[in-house]
């Protein structure tokens, strides 16, 4: 079946219902934190997977790069762009791990988009800090992740992880102090923490996944009517029952000047360098 039969239909909007039931929860995240843009401002997207968020930030007014290691992904992701009409939509193979070899994209994204995948990489301080150098200063970061106290939507989300990076999870997921650290690490200032995928939107997961040891295509067609139940009901529901929300988000901002200490530290290293 062409996998891009859906988007041909009915447009960019089935490029959010082809598989996973989490991604229109992160794409109405991304949304309501992505502003509108008409300033050439442009946007990386890290482990942009079949190009959904990145065609979707390009429709918002951004020239978009999404990065992938896996060929066939951007293959897809290329096609969709095309019939969707945006051109200002780019993908390329690369594998994220070595973001720091591509000099050509230091300092020149306004925003950086990673989302559901540091938790596949097991030097995920050093992978914030490559995103970190692709900003501006002054630019933001947009990142989701697994929330680490989610309750299990199917035996598969207790683990075990992976211990080397095989294309799973190499940790549960991540608390608000853990993200903190890893963007204090790289240069990152942690503004605002949130959360997306909440007690429903797991739920329909859960039979979608449960449905598809039948048959894949009729688990999809029947879990299709629901995927917009959560956008209504799940923002009053989750809080209600506490239920953890399955996915932490968060804003962080590259500062747009040195801090003081910043500036003695390179002074000091001057003047370490002047007497030897």
């Amino acid at each position: 079946m062409d996998k891009s039969l859906l988007v041909k239909i009915f447009g960019f909007g089935a490029t959010l219902i082809h598989g996973d039931t989490l991604v229109l929860d992160r794409w109405r995240w991304l949304k309501s934190h992505l502003p509108e843009s008409r300033n050439d401002e442009k946007l990386i997207d890290i482990g942009c997977g079949n190009g959904a968020f990145s065609i979707g930030a390009a429709r918002r007014g951004f020239t978009t790069l999404g990065l992938s290691w896996d060929e066939r992904n951007q293959t897809t992701a290329d096609l969709r762009a095309k019939i969707c009409d945006v051109s200002s939509a780019k993908f390329e193979v690369q594998d994220v791990r070595h973001l720091d070899t591509r000099k050509d994209l230091i300092g020149i994204f306004d925003y950086a988009i990673c989302f559901e995948n540091v938790e596949h990489i097991i030097d995920d301080k050093k992978l914030l800090r490559d995103i970190s150098n692709c900003l501006k200063p002054g630019g933001r970061l947009l990142l989701t992740t697994p929330y680490l106290h989610y309750l299990p939507i199917t035996s598969g989300d207790m683990g075990p992880f992976s211990t080397i990076e095989d294309g799973g999870h190499v940790r549960r997921g991540y608390t608000e102090a853990m993200l903190d650290e890893l963007c204090q690490q790289a240069g990152l200032v942690l503004e605002k923490t949130s959360f997306c995928s909440g007690f429903t939107s797991q739920k329909i997961t859960y039979l979608l996944r449960l449905l598809s040891r039948i048959n894949p295509m009729l688990a999809w067609i029947l879990v299709l009517p629901l995927r917009l139940l959560p956008q209504y009901i799940d923002w009053l529901v989750t809080p209600l029952i506490r239920w953890p929300y399955f996915s932490i988000c968060i804003e962080a901002y590259k500062p747009r000047y040195s801090s003081n200490l910043d500036q003695q530290n390179t002074a000091l290293n001057d003047l370490t360098y002047v007497h030897q």
